[in-house]
């Protein structure tokens, strides 16, 4: 098991919390840090973790083996780095940075460091995401050519702090929120995108924002891709994958739709896993290991996502196309 130190307890910081709650859990959350004590205090206290309002007490804390971050955007580089100076394993939630720049010295520091690095993104966990990775993988498409993405929810209704509602923190609308995990499978399928051209349409701003969000990408491969994500309207998550023999589009968490030429379908339905556990797991794991069993996004992944989400916001600023860093 490995010990860790939970590093923001707001609503998703609650939800890793909760996670890790079950039978045999293989993180225990030894200590939580943050800066509302008096919201942490009766869970911590019930569960016997320590609770501190100080970053650098969990990087102090021999007993802890790694930090789990669940804080504002524009704090996680800065944070890894720390961590990884201080020999701590890290698992950051998405996105990584908020910054290209940043992204590369956090994953270099964790390379120098040899600690693990693993990122948020629990979508990739989902079932109907593995099985459109293998059927990818497997050339049921043939040659891949095209993806489209979508992925909407009405959570900026339901789960509001103060500091999401900063450009600076939440740029490009649904971006950091939604966006992000459509970019993360992007990156898996394709790899480092070439060009990007984005746009946002903004209804109303505020604590309750409205606004819809459109991306256009060119990977260095050929590919191409299009995707959206609203603010805030019913949840919906769709990856569609296209090839010259062949098509398969995840729908939602459990749904998988597999189509070939000449008119045969597949269709798969899976039961639903807590994915929050999942991708926590792998971090545990890759950890117990000493990195023999790798966390299933590579630093590299890491790498392009970010490259590809600067590149949205930068083009959305300037309204025009822009290259993608590498």
């Amino acid at each position: 098991m490995v010990k860790a130190a939970l590093i923001g307890f707001g609503w998703w910081g609650k939800n890793l919390a909760k996670s890790m709650e079950g039978d045999n859990p293989l993180i225990h959350f030894t200590r939580i840090v943050t800066k509302d004590l008096d919201d942490a205090a009766e869970y911590c206290k019930s569960r016997h973790i320590k609770l501190s309002d100080e970053y650098l007490d969990a990087l102090a804390d021999p007993d802890i083996t790694a930090v789990v971050l669940a804080t504002p955007h524009s704090m996680h580089a800065e944070q890894i780095i720390a961590a990884a100076q201080a020999g701590k394993h890290v698992f950051c939630e998405k996105p990584l940075a908020l910054k290209h720049q940043d992204a590369i010295a956090a994953i270099r520091a964790c390379e120098e460091n040899r600690v693990i690095l693993a990122v948020g993104q629990n979508k990739r966990f989902w079932p109907s995401m593995s099985k459109l990775r293998e059927v990818v993988a497997n050339g049921t498409l043939g040659t891949l050519m095209h993806i489209e993405g979508h992925y909407s929810n009405e959570h900026s209704t339901k789960f509001f702090s103060d500091w999401r509602e900063k450009p600076t923190e939440s740029p490009a609308g649904g971006l950091t929120g939604t966006g992000i995990h459509i970019i993360d499978a992007m990156v898996n399928l394709a790899g480092s995108a070439s060009e990007v051209s984005a746009h946002i349409a903004s209804f109303r701003a505020g604590k309750d924002p409205r606004d819809a969000t459109s991306v256009n990408v060119r990977f260095q491969n050929g590919v191409s891709a299009y995707f959206a994500m609203v603010r805030a309207t019913p949840i919906f998550w769709r990856v569609h994958a296209f090839g010259d023999i062949g098509s398969v589009e995840a729908i939602g968490e459990t749904e998988c739709i597999v189509r070939q030429n000449g008119g045969q379908v597949e269709r798969f339905n899976f039961a639903p896993i807590d994915s929050i556990k999942a991708e926590l797991d792998a971090f545990a794991n890759s950890i117990d290991s000493q990195g023999k069993l790798p966390y299933p996004i590579s630093t590299e992944e890491m790498n392009q996502t970010i490259g590809l989400f600067e590149a949205i916001v930068k083009s959305i600023n300037e309204q025009s196309t822009v290259k993608v860093s590498i």
